[in-house]
């Protein structure tokens, strides 16, 4: 394990090991903060899964690129297999995009 992944395991650990300090106040939630936390976590996961799906998808196609570059007879099954992997990755971005409008508009955890 290289010394990022293990960075990276041990945030994860410490954010899991700290979450129940968290969980619920004295008085209980109320139901505007559970909508307004729920809005600004639908956000931050937009934001996530429209960074890292253009990073995605950009690699992607720069492996398609080099990979015509080297083989150009093959580009049209090269092409199909970037087309396809370009809409399961932007579908993932649509998904996200759905529940924070969803989170947004319709206010699920409010009374």
């Amino acid at each position: 394990m290289n010394r990022r992944s293990a960075l990276t395991f041990a945030l994860v650990l410490i954010a899991g090991a700290t979450a129940p300090l968290y969980a619920q106040t004295p008085g209980g939630a109320e139901a505007g903060e559970i909508a307004k936390w729920s809005i600004i976590t639908a956000g931050f996961a937009l934001a996530f899964a429209a960074g890292l799906g253009a990073l995605a998808q950009g690699r992607g196609v720069s492996a398609a690129a080099e990979a015509i570059a080297r083989n150009p007879g093959a580009a049209g099954d090269i092409r199909g297999s970037l087309i396809l992997g370009l809409v399961l990755i932007e579908s993932l971005v649509i998904y996200v995009l759905l529940i924070s409008l969803i989170l947004f508009f319709l206010k699920p955890f409010s009374a």
